[in-house]
């Protein structure tokens, strides 16, 4: 028997940005960013928020629709590549928000393919019986970690959390197939200088600007949609499905242009493409379990539709996973 979504929820701040408002502390504008990114808004968490209890309100979320309790978790696992503190990390924050006692928790970095690596750990452990039910949680506070004296950047990004709720069974339902890879000739494509071991923080650290996440945007475009494609054929492949099977697929929500050149090399229509990156930005390893949640909350998403799930992301890391709902 393999691993089901049973649950899934999400959760944005409350305070909300705007291309327009972004013009007012940086030289861009609204025409500028659309034109490049496609994104119009995005959520930033404001001065004295937690991040994690975004990550805390979309685990309830997911559990509420599953019908479960905090005390029904078997394991926890938050994919985020920026946490709450560099130890010990996010996890133990959002399970104490949800009053687990007992459960195991941890924290993946797998930048912004984080989610899809997530997934496939909980899969091997419920297969492994290891557990009945795994929350798994993409989260993301970007805001807290972009240069925003730099308009290449600082438009891109947006804080959130999504979450979905894995459980034993479900006949032809699940995680259908999974490939997980990893380039790491490409892995400062998307990087933060200092503030590891590295290169620990210092005077010069701070003076120099190195303790916020820089990109190689060019880099990052021409790798991400060949790399995802790839990601994709192979989790159809290991599903045993052709593209044509597939009803919806759920790309990482980085930016239009990127979403629009993957959409492009597919034979499948561009309406099977969700695409919420106008709306929310580039939340990183949160950007798939947004997307997956709304559209099932929509009505878009249904039981028994087949969905890919596929993204690319510092390390560089990239991965699909093939679910039918």
């Amino acid at each position: 028997m393999g691993a089901r979504i049973t649950g899934t929820g999400s959760c944005l701040p409350q305070r909300r940005v705007s291309n327009a408002d972004l013009a007012t502390v940086v030289d861009t504008s609204d025409a500028w960013i659309v034109k490049r990114t496609g994104i119009r808004t995005r959520f930033l968490l404001s001065e004295g928020e937690t991040p994690s209890d975004l990550g805390v309100v979309a685990c309830q979320r997911a559990l509420e629709t599953a019908g479960r309790r905090p005390a029904d978790v078997d394991l926890l696992l938050v994919a985020t590549t920026f946490p709450d503190m560099i130890c010990p990390g996010t996890s133990p924050f959002v399970a104490q928000g949800l009053g687990m006692r007992g459960a195991p928790f941890f924290d993946i970095t797998a930048g912004c393919t984080g989610f899809v690596y997530a997934l496939a750990v909980a899969e091997a452990y419920i297969q492994a019986e290891l557990g009945e039910r795994v929350l798994v949680l993409g989260f993301e506070a970007l805001s807290r970690v972009t240069d925003w004296s730099d308009r290449r950047t600082c438009v891109l990004f947006g804080d959130g959390a999504g979450a979905t709720l894995l459980e034993r069974g479900g006949d032809g339902q699940g995680i259908l197939g999974i490939s997980l890879r990893g380039d790491p000739d490409k892995a400062l494509l998307l990087h933060m200088p200092a503030g590891g071991t590295r290169r620990p923080a210092s005077h010069d650290t701070v003076e120099g600007r190195e303790h916020f996440l820089r990109m190689e945007g060019s880099g990052v475009f021409r790798s991400a949609v060949p790399l995802m494609r790839e990601a994709m054929d192979n989790a159809l492949l290991a599903a045993h499905l052709e593209r044509e099977a597939v009803d919806w697929i759920i790309p990482h929500q980085a930016n239009v242009r990127i979403i629009d050149a993957f959409a492009d090399r597919l034979t499948l229509p561009r309406e099977r493409v969700i695409v919420n990156v106008d709306r929310v930005a580039n939340t990183s390893a949160a950007s798939i379990p947004i997307a997956l949640d709304e559209a099932v909350r929509d009505g878009r998403i249904r039981a028994g539709h087949v969905v890919v799930l596929t993204a690319f992301g510092a390390g560089v890391t990239y991965g699909a996973a093939v679910i039918r709902m």
